[in-house]
């Protein structure tokens, strides 16, 4: 069988490609998704709060591990990946977050990236969105498939949070999302109506039924076809599909992955393995950026936080309540507020985020021991270290090894006790006074630098932001072109995900991924792209 377009993974940018170039009914269209079907009775998807359930779980996530980090104790950090349709936005936090207009001039200013600019990129942002908070506006959509709900952010802790970044000399804005960048507010989150928006959701479910789409699930591509230097196919389970076109949606792990064993990539790496080598291009798997984050905790003295909903035999009321009323601690993520700030004026625009959660809990549900709490996340967003995917195998189910080099350049370790610093000075407000009942993490023995540092190299965890392993551009070590998302070199291959970014945006990476597959989809059909939109938005200097 053959068909005009195979997209190889069904997570945020594939259901957003399958739904823009199957709605020509000449165009045939196939989604291969390695994992399980989001099946609409799976409370571990839908339920906002239960996020922290298909993490860790081989049914929903790749479980993977980086390689021994030098600078964190030579620990192995571990990177949930979504194994699901809907990939990681069926099982991520849900907050939606375009990052700084600046971090697409920032773009732009690479060779042969002009048209990436932020008066390119936001007609797509506006065209993807519902924005039921303030819609239709300059900056944000009014009737796109992503309807985001904005976080309530309200009660003692939430109002304490808002005075206390004043206090502290930081502003607030009105959105996040919109004009102005830095400052504190509650943030956009893909919940609607009480359940998960994930992109399978928004864009692939609506249009499951048209005849010239079809969604696989369970079907790992194992390698891409080639004949000569054009693509002609794909691999799964020994059974050939024919393609027009492959595009690669896997994400910037897993698609950098398939291209190396599918012989493209950096011929140093491929020909010791024994994999044929189809094209020598060595920025396959290099560039790797992601963003790394702590909590810091607070006891609190009064009894108005959200921990009591971690207790199990509160569980099955809170589910009840949710199954049936779509409302209750079920139905939110949790991440309702935060903000972004410079850690110093010298930095053009914020550098640092923050998430805050009226609870102290981490990732994977584990909570500190005792009461009620409350905590911040904190992280740079900018790093200047890089890392690889590499693989180790010719065989496509072995993971690759990943290389992030966590607090190898000097600022990277200056941002990060920046980072911390400001945090604390945020929760030591007068604001949390009869609120606070101590710092639990990292506690008062953390004080000097060295020792924020021993900290973090203990205790971060990553915010699950890899990207740019395929990065766009034109010099010789980018992958994909930036005016056909064409992998460099080859015919009838394409790459539109996480790894085509150049530089990870500021903030969560869901919306710039799902933004680039949207500009991507007009590019791929050569439809006229949505004329740039030059609008003024904040600039701190």
């Amino acid at each position: 069988m053959r068909f005009d377009f195979v997209i190889v993974g069904g997570g945020s940018a594939g259901c957003a490609l399958a739904n823009r170039l199957s709605a020509d009914p000449a165009t045939s269209v196939l989604v291969l998704e390695a994992g399980r079907p989001d099946s609409l009775w799976d409370v571990f998807i839908h339920m906002p709060a239960a996020l922290m359930f298909p993490i860790g779980n081989s049914r929903y996530d790749w479980k993977y591990e980086s390689e021994p980090e030098p600078r964190l104790d030579g620990r192995r950090v571990y990177h949930a990946r979504g194994k699901v349709l809907g990939g990681s936005s069926s099982i991520n936090g849900m907050i939606f977050q375009r990052g700084n207009p600046l971090d697409y001039e920032r773009w732009a200013a690479d060779p042969g990236m002009k048209h990436w600019d932020y008066a390119h990129c936001l007609p797509y942002f506006k065209r993807m969105e519902t924005c039921l908070a303030d819609p239709g506006t300059d900056f944000r959509g009014g009737d796109g498939p992503l309807k985001l709900e904005r976080g309530p952010a309200e009660g003692p802790l939430f109002e304490a949070f808002f005075a206390a970044v004043q206090q502290a000399g930081h502003p607030l804005t009105d959105d996040v999302n919109g004009y102005r960048q830095e400052g504190f507010a509650a943030f956009d989150r893909n919940v609607h109506r009480g359940r998960r928006l994930s992109a399978a959701r928004a864009y692939l479910h609506p249009v499951r039924r048209r005849r010239n789409l079809t969604v696989r699930t369970r079907a790992f591509v194992e390698r891409v076809l080639f004949e000569g230097a054009r693509a002609v196919g794909v691999q799964v389970g020994g059974e050939r599909i024919d393609a027009g076109e492959v595009i690669l949606c896997g994400g910037a792990i897993n698609s950098p992955q398939l291209l190396q064993v599918s012989g493209v990539g950096p011929s140093a790496l491929l020909e010791p393995l024994g994999i044929d080598v189809v094209h020598d291009l060595p920025g396959v798997g290099e560039n790797l950026q992601d963003h790394l984050e702590v909590y810091v905790q607070h006891a609190c003295r009064r009894p108005v936080s959200q921990q009591p909903s971690l207790q199990l035999w509160r569980r099955p009321f809170i589910g009840a309540n949710w199954l049936f009323l779509r409302r209750g601690p079920g139905a939110t993520n949790h991440f309702e507020a935060g903000g972004f700030i410079r850690s110093n004026d010298d930095v053009a625009y914020p550098n640092l985020m923050f998430h805050f959660l009226p609870l102290a809990v981490r990732y994977d549900g584990s909570a500190p021991a005792g009461g009620h709490g409350y905590q911040v996340h904190i992280g740079p967003m900018y790093s200047d270290a890089r890392g690889s995917v590499r693989v180790t195998s010719a065989d496509p189910r072995v993971k690759p090894a990943l290389r992030f080099n966590y607090l190898s350049t000097d600022q990277d370790r200056r941002e990060w006790v920046e980072a911390v610093r400001h945090a604390r000075n945020i929760l030591a407000q007068p604001a949390w006074d009869g609120l606070d009942g101590g710092e639990l993490s990292p506690g008062p023995g953390v004080e000097t630098d060295e020792d924020i540092l021993r900290w973090v190299a203990k205790d971060a965890e990553t915010a699950l932001h890899p990207s740019c392993t395929c990065r766009m551009g034109t010099d010789e070590l980018s992958v994909v072109d930036p005016d056909t998302m064409r992998v460099h070199g080859l015919d009838g291959l394409r790459v539109v995900d996480a790894s085509a970014m150049p530089y990870v945006t500021n903030g969560n990476i869901y919306a710039p991924v799902m933004m680039l597959a949207e500009k991507s989809a007009d590019l791929i059909l050569g439809n006229t792209p949505l004329p740039p939109e030059p609008v003024e938005f904040y600039r701190a200097t």
